[in-house]
C-alpha cells in the first residue's frame, strides 16, 4: 500500500473542526482524522508492506519551467516557494511524521520531486507484491496497470467512507478508455482535459468525454496529434484547429502530468508493515502531548 500522505492529511484538517486540540491549544484535527484514516485502511485492507509517501517539493521546478501555470494559483503572495495553506496545518505536518516515525511505518520521499512521483516510482519498481496506491488525486489513475504486478488506485475523493476501486476495468469502464492501456489513455486524456486545479489549461473546447473518445478512436495522443497535422478526416477542422492552437501546451504538458518513474526515491526503512510500534515509549508521550487518545489507540489496535 502507497498511500499518498499529503491527500490524506488534507482532507483529515477539511473533514474534522479545528476546534479538536491538544492540551496546549494546537488543533489536532488533522493529525486526529489522519490517524483514523490510517487505521481504517490497515483494518480493512490489510496490506503487508505499507509507505507513507512524502511531498519534497509540491510544485517541482521542471514542472514550472515546462509550464509555468502549473499550481501557480496555489503560491501563497507572501513567498512563492511556499504552498497556501492553512496556518493550522502547518504545525500539525511534524506532529504526523512523528506518529508515523514511532509507530515504524516507512516513508519516502525524492529530492525535488512530489509525492505522486515517488508513488510512480515504488509501483514501477515492485516486482512481489500486487500495489494498492491510496490517492485522492486522479492523476495517479495513470499508474493502473494489470502486470507485471497489478497496480490498483483506491479512490478517497469523495473520503474513505465513498472510496472507489480502480483498476485497468474500471478505469477503462469509467472513462470510455481501451482497457489494454487505461493508464496511459488517462493521463493522455487528462492532457487534453486540462485540470483548472493544477493550472493545466487543457485544449479548449475539448472536454472530458470528446478526449477519452479522441484518445480511444485514435490509440495515443502522439497518433491524435499526428494524424491532426495530416489533416485526418476522421477529425473536424473545428477539432484540428483547437490542437493546432494549443501546440505550444500539448508539447509542455507531458512533462507536467506524468508521473516520473526515475526518480531518486529513498524510503528511510523497510516497508513491512509493523505488527507492533517501533519506538512505543515514544509514542505514548506523542499521544500525551498532543491528546491524541481514541485515534491512536485504534491506529496501533489496527497494526
Amino acid at each position: 500500500m502507497l498511500i499518498d500522505s499529503a491527500g490524506l492529511w488534507f482532507r483529515s484538517y477539511y473533514a474534522l473542526p479545528d476546534s479538536l486540540t491538544a492540551p496546549d491549544g494546537t488543533p489536532v484535527n488533522s493529525v486526529r482524522g489522519f490517524c483514523d484514516m490510517l487505521a481504517k485502511l490497515v483494518g480493512e485492507r490489510r496490506p503487508t508492506r505499507l509507505v507513507a509517501c512524502l511531498d519534497n517539493d509540491w510544485r517541482p521546478q521542471f514542472r514550472v519551467d515546462a509550464l509555468p501555470s502549473y499550481k501557480a494559483h496555489r503560491v501563497a503572495e507572501e513567498d512563492p516557494d511556499a504552498e497556501e495553506v492553512p496556518d493550522t496545518l502547518s504545525p500539525q505536518i511534524p506532529i504526523i511524521l512523528d506518529v508515523l516515525d514511532a509507530l515504524g511505518v516507512a516513508t519516502a520521499e525524492a529530492e525535488g520531486y512530489e509525492a505522486d512521483d515517488v508513488i510512480g516510482v515504488l509501483a514501477d519498481r515492485e516486482r512481489a507484491d500486487p500495489v494498492e496506491v491510496v490517492t485522492g488525486d486522479r492523476d495517479l489513475f495513470q499508474l493502473v496497470r494489470t502486470g507485471p504486478t497489478p497496480v490498483r488506485v483506491r479512490y478517497v475523493g469523495a473520503g474513505l467512507a465513498k472510496a472507489q476501486d480502480f483498476g485497468p476495468a474500471e478505469l477503462a469502464e469509467r472513462y470510455a478508455l481501451d482497457a489494454a492501456r487505461a493508464g496511459d489513455a488517462y493521463a493522455e486524456m487528462a492532457i487534453l482535459r486540462g485540470d483548472p486545479s493544477d493550472g493545466l489549461p487543457g485544449v479548449a473546447g475539448i472536454g472530458e468525454k470528446t478526449a477519452a473518445k479522441l484518445i480511444t478512436e485514435f490509440g495515443s495522443l502522439d497518433a491524435l496529434l499526428a494524424a491532426a497535422g495530416q489533416g485526418d478526416r476522421r477529425l473536424t477542422p473545428r477539432v484540428r484547429g483547437k490542437l493546432a492552437e494549443a501546440a505550444d501546451y500539448l508539447a509542455a504538458a507531458p512533462a507536467v502530468v506524468q508521473v516520473v518513474r526515475d526518480a531518486p526515491v529513498v524510503v528511510d526503512r523497510p516497508d513491512t508493515t509493523p505488527a507492533k510500534p517501533a519506538d512505543p515509549e515514544r509514542l505514548a508521550e506523542l499521544g500525551a502531548q498532543w491528546g491524541l487518545g481514541g485515534p491512536l489507540d485504534r491506529l496501533i489496535a489496527s497494526l
